[in-house]
């Protein structure tokens, strides 16, 4: 009995060794095979060289070309507004009209004066030559005409002051009173707006003064309700520079004629500068961003240790200037012309093999126009 429980603890061990035996030769046979990654899949664009025009940037604030909050000259009750807030009105429009019931009143009464007095200056003008009367009475009368007209020009001028009149073409904005409520002289009464044209107002460092001229042209007015940046014409540059901040104000004017832009707002300005330089540019998604340093993934043929041949693709640190939209400038690193990896930087190394696959391409414009989703 003892001796077949020995054979078969044998048999298994033999079994076991054999197993293993089998096992450690395919292991050797899996490890002295070669393992190469696949090609990984990437798009591929070429360096260019471009005139790239450097900007200023700046924060600037929209106003309007004309702008006021008109007021009465006169004290009284509101007695008609016949614009309403919001609506564009032209120069001379009456826009607000005060009570001026007592002065019409008065009025009627120094024209029916001043008929009268007409009257009797001709009167006195037929018997002064006819030598029928003094010459003291047709001087009397000469000056009691020229008074009652005095008169009528002076209530139709306070009748004026109670009648409240765009002066300029503009769009009104919203009131501030209502009809019936009385209001005191130089009260605000409502606001007017000239929209189009309209000014861009910012501010520049001193440093950046000789690069601005009269007439130049602003790259764009970017504002909250532009979906694209509006061009605009540098029409005034201030004559001092503000000593507390070393900088001046510098106006631009930009056509506006839907008046969607609006007194007030935010705008971002980008003053294009006149020289240009010779740049080698990519699209910001080439850059692989590390704190050991900025580099791009450069594709060309490259060897294995067998000598063979192969696309792959070669680490390449570079140095990085201004970006504008899709675009970045290489300023060391990069020779135009050289396919530089655009997609897919994050899974690539140096030496590794890729496929190249551009039916795809990441944007790479400098003034992209992104859809508006």
């Amino acid at each position: 009995m003892f001796k077949k429980f020995l054979i078969a603890i044998g048999g298994f061990a033999v079994v076991v060794v054999t197993l293993g035996a089998v096992k450690v030769a395919q292991i050797k046979k899996m490890s002295s095979v070669s393992h190469v990654p696949p090609p990984s899949a990437v798009t591929t664009l070429a360096a260019r060289a471009v005139d790239w025009h450097y900007y200023i940037k700046a924060i600037g604030t929209l106003s309007p070309v004309q702008g006021a909050t008109l007021s009465a000259d006169a004290d009284g009750i509101v007695a008609r507004i016949p614009v309403e807030s919001g609506s564009a009105v032209k120069a001379g429009d009456l826009l607000l009209e005060l009570d001026a019931s007592v002065e019409t009143a008065q009025l009627n009464a120094a024209q029916a004066r001043a008929e009268l007095a007409a009257i009797n200056l001709e009167r006195s003008r037929e018997l002064w030559a006819r030598s029928a009367v003094a010459k003291s009475e047709f001087d009397a009368a000469e000056a009691t005409a020229k008074q009652t007209v005095a008169d009528v020009t002076a209530l139709q001028a306070q009748i004026a002051r109670k009648q409240v009149r765009a002066p300029f073409d503009g769009r009104v904005g919203i009131r501030l009173v209502n009809e019936g409520q009385y209001v005191a002289r130089g009260r605000a009464l409502l606001p007017l707006q000239q929209l189009d044209p309209i000014y861009v107002n910012f501010t520049i460092p001193q440093r950046q003064l000789s690069a601005l001229s009269m007439g130049q042209k602003v790259a764009g007015v970017a504002a909250a309700v532009e979906a694209q940046p509006v061009p605009a014409t540098i029409t005034a540059i201030n004559s001092e520079v503000d000593a507390s901040t070393r900088s001046i104000s510098v106006q631009a004017t930009l056509a506006n004629p839907e008046e969607r832009l609006r007194a007030g707002m935010f705008a971002r300005v980008e003053v294009q500068l006149p020289d240009a330089e010779t740049q080698v540019v990519v699209p910001a998604t080439a850059i692989a961003y590390a704190s050991y340093g900025n580099s791009v993934f450069i594709v060309e043929q490259l060897k294995d240790a067998g000598g063979q041949s192969y696309l792959g693709v070669r680490q390449q640190f570079v140095k990085l200037g201004a970006a504008r939209g899709d675009l970045i400038v290489i300023t060391e690193g990069v020779k135009p012309g050289e396919q530089v990896v655009t997609a897919g930087v994050f899974k690539l190394r140096n030496g590794v093999p890729v496929q190249v696959n551009n039916i795809v391409q990441p944007s790479s414009e400098s003034a992209p126009k992104p859809a508006n989703t």
